[in-house]
């Protein structure tokens, strides 16, 4: 589809989920498209890390897309990028510093001239054929946090990205409540907003309000202090530099993405009254008390560093007597992962302070008042929710309404959205999908690949090799090889008692097309199988004729 003398919208992704925002926006015959992010691989998606959008539907229109625009540098609105972004083949737009994250991906794919990357000054404008664009800072947990004001034929959109408000933010200079007053009067067609603290009826509080809670914590504390947050968050990396500086602790920082944090936030400007930085072996020899280390891996990542401190496999180790500080929020989905690190912890006699027992988090997303505040500062015609789960975004379209908003319209990934001219309306729908990267490449999230993957990992696999003579007549004793399948004890009789079919499969009357027989063979061993353990296991025949 091409857009025509109206403005459309079209969600690849972050709508019905939280994560992989990846929004269009259609008008006369061009498209934008506002961020790229990933989300990450859950259970369903064995040996997958990274889930992305299927760009399908703008890669074959992709001469109609005029760029890229980046709200902020979380991964579910830049991940994608490195894999996706050189297919598209148009200019990137970004603030300094989240351009800078995007360079450093970039640069690991070996692509940073491949892509254009284009940087934004803050508060800047660009000019993308129909749409203008301005970038309106929020506060949010990571630095240079984004609204884009889009101005069409049709009337302006504000698309907040992930926000909230903040009368302390310490990093950066988010909007006024005049500023974004201003906005409103100078007329809002559609708000596209973040949904994912629809359901908090408090506001998500300050970051500066965080410090006096972490002070608290750490200056009680008779060890070593590991501190474990979100790496991006920038403004609670500089919370944590002051409390050390404050309780005559030297500060150590652990986890490849904080490093890359850290530096990128001095090259634009942030961190730059940061303490000097100690490395893992003086963390290590220092008295336990003068010591604060900031580590990444608090949603329980297995291969980041606060797991490999749970396992003894990091250079760090802490003992009886230190305390561990979860200064994040546990994201929905990865309390198994977080509770077996902080079990693993707490067999050590390490101990433990979450946001729920001290005030050392905040979210970076709006609650019921800044979501009311914002629709009244702003007054859109429509409210269009994303960044949420079905209820999130359902949830707040209520709200919506209930607080004035003569419109709200609830879509998910793949409706195609009118907002003008005419009522706002679900017009059709096109296919989107997930990708994944599983190793070094890129494949659909339903296909072949991983479905077989998912049937191994439940019933297990069954190799038979068989060798026959010229004649077709079985040349030796069937081999097989079992994996994953549910024998123990009784590995050695189950192997005899299908060797013994696969023997009777190959000797028996029939077709003798090579197909023939090694279906036979796959059947007879794969009855034994489901008689044995209940299980159906994948069986792979190799026949070889000799």
């Amino acid at each position: 589809m091409t857009p025509g003398n109206e403005l459309l919208f079209l969600a690849l992704g972050g709508s019905g989920e939280i994560g992989m925002n990846a929004n269009l926006y259609g008008c006369r015959g061009k498209w934008i498209l506002v961020d790229l992010g990933v989300t990450f691989a859950d259970p369903f998606y064995p040996g997958i890390d990274l889930v992305m959008p299927d760009l399908a539907f703008i890669e074959e229109r992709r001469e109609d897309l005029l760029g890229i625009v980046l709200t902020h540098g979380h991964e579910d609105h830049i991940g994608a990028l490195p894999y996706l972004a050189a297919d598209l083949g148009v200019p990137l737009y970004a603030t300094p510093f989240t351009a800078g994250l995007i360079a450093g991906k970039l640069e690991e794919e070996g692509l940073l001239g491949q892509v254009e990357l284009r940087t934004v000054e803050l508060g800047g404008a660009i000019k993308l054929g129909e749409f203008a664009i301005r970038y309106v800072a929020l506060a949010h947990s990571i630095a240079e946090g984004n609204a884009l004001l889009i101005d069409t034929p049709f009337g302006r959109i504000f698309h907040t990205g992930d926000w909230k408000l903040d009368e302390e933010p310490l990093i950066g200079e988010p909007a006024t409540e005049a500023q974004l007053r201003t906005i409103g009067d100078e007329g809002v067609l559609a708000l596209v907003c973040d949904s994912t603290n629809v359901f908090n009826p408090e506001a998500s509080g300050s970051e500066g309000g965080v410090r006096d809670g972490l002070l608290e914590v750490v200056s009680q504390a008779k060890g070593r202090v590991i501190v474990t947050t979100f790496a991006s968050n920038v403004a609670r990396l500089k919370t944590l530099g002051d409390v050390a500086r404050a309780t005559g602790r030297q500060l150590c920082l652990a986890g490849r993405s904080l490093d890359r944090i850290t530096s990128v936030a001095k090259a634009n400007g942030y961190l730059r009254d940061l303490p000097p930085l100690i490395d893992w072996d003086r963390a290590m020899d220092l008295p336990a008390r003068e010591v604060m280390i900031i580590a990444t891996g608090g949603q329980g990542e297995a291969r980041a560093a606060l797991a490999r401190m749970a396992e003894g496999t990091h250079p760090i180790k802490p003992v009886t007597g230190d305390l561990i500080v979860f200064s994040s929020k546990q994201i929905p989905g990865n309390e198994i992962a977080i509770g077996r690190i902080q079990n693993a912890f707490a067999a050590q006699g390490v101990e433990m302070v979450t946001e729920k027992q001290a005030h050392i988090h905040v979210s970076g997303h709006p609650g019921q008042p800044e979501l009311r505040a914002m629709y009244e500062w702003l007054k859109p015609e429509i409210l269009l929710p994303v960044h949420g789960e079905m209820r999130h975004m359902q949830a707040q379209a209520r709200l919506g309404l209930a607080h004035g908003i003569p419109h709200a319209l609830v879509q998910k990934n793949g409706d195609m959205v009118r907002l003008a001219p005419g009522k706002a309306a679900v017009i059709g729908h096109e296919q989107t999908g997930r990708l994944v990267l599983d190793g070094d490449v890129i494949l659909p999230a339903d296909g072949g690949t991983l479905n077989e993957r998912r049937k191994l990992s439940v019933n297990g696999q069954i190799s038979v090799a068989v060798a026959r003579d010229g004649k077709g007549r079985l040349a030796g004793a069937p081999q097989l090889r079992l994996q994953g399948v549910p024998l123990e004890e009784d590995r050695e009789a189950f192997l005899s008692e299908a060797a013994e079919e696969a023997t009777a499969a190959v000797s028996a009357r029939g077709s003798e097309e090579l197909e023939a027989v090694r279906e036979r063979v796959r059947l007879a061993v794969r009855r034994v199988a489901t008689r044995w353990t209940g299980k159906k296991p994948i069986v792979d025949v190799l026949i070889i004729d000799i």
